[in-house]
């Protein structure tokens, strides 16, 4: 089996005699403050941000390094193997694209782009509900590669079941219902800039691609429209405006259309379900045979809930500190759940994982496959496709060796014993 950590080390080093360098910092933090000088300041604010002080960020990251990995050597074998299986389909390794919204902040066509590398690296890619680009486009790019779909409930039941059987055309082969914004986080960044990316019709790619909600617009009279999106007219309130129809699809007729900014209230006004239940999760289960995870599990007693409930898989997630200040870490969520789910049942995590050994360390705290997601935004500012690629094979790689200079050769042997807490 080719070593992953070998040939990446091997390429690195030998382009550095000539002089040149990886395409992207290693480092998260170095590559975090180079994308930070390249992105626009609303833009790098709403990926870097967390909700309120940010203390759930803070501590999704001080729950890595309490955990400590203990090294075993003279294995007698020379390779890894990093490949997992789960939903009946065997996977090249342990990672997947959590779903991040509004790319073409970071790159032009971001979505685009991200799907490209995904399946050149044969990495998952959840499609973000909040997307630039439709997922048909998504998926025309990905070819026969994994991908799956991230849902928020909108107060449309219709636009709900839409958008699932549309995932399933389009070649999705799981849902991933997002049930911890059912309002959006208080984020002192994005507030402070005054700055939310779909009041200029970014991210809502979905929607406006969606004939369920261009069924909505023809419902709504213009002059029924809300008062809360009518701000002072200023300069930047009629740049607001161009973007929205710059960014809604359709001919030259939309530059004299109301429909951009209908399209934009209407979102706003149907986004997120505040009263969703458990109930809304059974009725999930009729609209689709796919399997459904459930995004944003922090808790033991959710967890048992969805497993009597016979949700086939969940995904422990604090929306990367995004959404409650003071929560604790999902990584000490993860290992609670997975205790509660016992072996095999597939788990999925996210928030805070910075490198392939934050990745490992997750997988031995019971993590079926492990979503990387703000390092792959600064990668795709900083380098495109080529950046997006490259970090994937760094994780990868970085995981293998962490796993072989501790004496762990595949994925099964990584677990809670190989780990002790500072």
């Amino acid at each position: 089996m080719t070593s992953l950590s070998r040939i990446e080390q091997k390429r690195i080093y030998i382009q550095g005699i000539s002089g040149a360098r990886p395409p992207i910092p290693l480092s998260y933090q170095a590559m975090k403050s180079a994308a930070h000088q390249k992105l626009s300041p609303e833009a790098y604010t709403y990926v870097a941000g967390g909700a309120g002080r940010e203390e759930t960020m803070k501590a999704n990251r001080s729950a890595f390094t309490r955990w400590e990995i203990k090294p075993t050597v003279l294995t007698g074998k020379e390779s890894v193997d990093l490949s997992v299986e789960f939903f009946g389909q065997k996977r090249k390794s342990p990672f997947f694209l959590a779903p991040i919204g509004v790319l073409d902040m970071a790159h032009a066509k971001g979505d685009l782009v991200v799907s490209r590398a995904a399946a050149a690296e044969k990495v998952p890619f959840l499609f973000s509900n909040q997307a630039s680009e439709p997922m048909e486009r998504c998926a025309n790019e990905m070819g026969n590669a994994d991908r799956w779909f991230q849902l928020y409930y909108s107060k449309s039941q219709e636009l709900v079941k839409s958008l699932v059987h549309r995932a399933e055309k389009c070649g999705c082969s799981a849902i991933v219902a997002t049930l911890d914004t059912t309002r959006l986080g208080w984020r002192r960044r994005d507030l402070d800039l005054g700055f939310l990316p779909f009041l200029r019709g970014q991210g809502i790619a979905q929607y406006t691609s969606d004939p369920v909600f261009q069924k909505l617009l023809d419902e709504i009279k213009p002059d029924k429209s809300s008062a809360d999106f009518r701000p002072t007219l200023t300069l930047s309130t009629l740049k607001t405006l161009w973007r929205q129809k710059k960014n809604y699809p359709g001919s030259w007729k939309k530059w004299f259309s109301k429909r951009p900014t209908l399209a934009v209230q209407t979102f706003i006004d149907i986004f997120s379900r505040s009263d969703l239940s458990w109930d809304d999760i059974l009725l999930l289960r009729e609209y689709t045979d796919l399997p459904i995870i459930l995004k944003g599990i922090q808790s033991t007693v959710d967890a048992k809930k969805a497993l009597d409930l016979g949700i086939d898989g969940l995904y422990i997630s604090n929306h990367g500190g995004r959404q409650v200040d003071g929560a604790h870490a999902s990584l000490e969520a993860l290992s609670d759940i997975r205790a509660l789910a016992g072996p095999g049942y597939p788990l999925f995590f996210d928030s805070g994982v910075r490198s392939g050994a934050d990745a490992m360390k997750a997988l031995c705290l019971g993590a079926t496959a492990v979503g990387i997601g703000r390092p792959y935004v600064f990668a795709l500012a900083l380098a495109g496709q080529r950046g997006v690629q490259s970090l994937l094979r760094y994780y990868q790689a970085e995981l293998e060796q962490n796993m072989f200079l501790s004496g762990c050769m595949s994925i099964s042997d990584l677990n809670r014993d190989r780990l002790r807490t500072s």
